[in-house]
């Protein structure tokens, strides 16, 4: 099933649980068929490649992370908030519950 996000790309984002808890970052892609994002400089992983007739490397790249792990951070007011969407003038509109701003 798919689930429609209420975080979407190019979102300034912190991580609420796991190993980067309270690091920030910006959305680079949603994937909303497994309900994960990609978080610029997030969930660090190593990956070792090497092509033939090359000498190896180590790359360092982003790795998927649950939506549910992370929460919409309003910069100005140095805050985590949750999403609500609301009708405003006949469009949805992303209300930050704690800010009452639109995103």
């Amino acid at each position: 099933m798919r689930y429609k996000s209420k975080i979407h790309k190019g979102d300034f984002v912190v991580v609420i649980s796991g190993d980067d808890k309270g690091r920030t970052g910006i959305v680079e892609k949603v994937m909303p068929k497994s309900h994960k994002l990609l978080i610029e400089g997030i969930n660090l992983v190593v990956k070792h490649k090497k092509n033939q007739g090359e000498v190896g490397k180590v790359v360092r790249q982003e790795s998927p992370i649950h939506i549910s792990n992370v929460s919409l951070f309003d910069r100005e007011l140095n805050v985590a908030t949750k999403v609500k969407l609301d009708l405003r003038d006949g469009k949805k509109v992303r209300i930050g519950k704690k800010t009452a701003k639109s995103y």
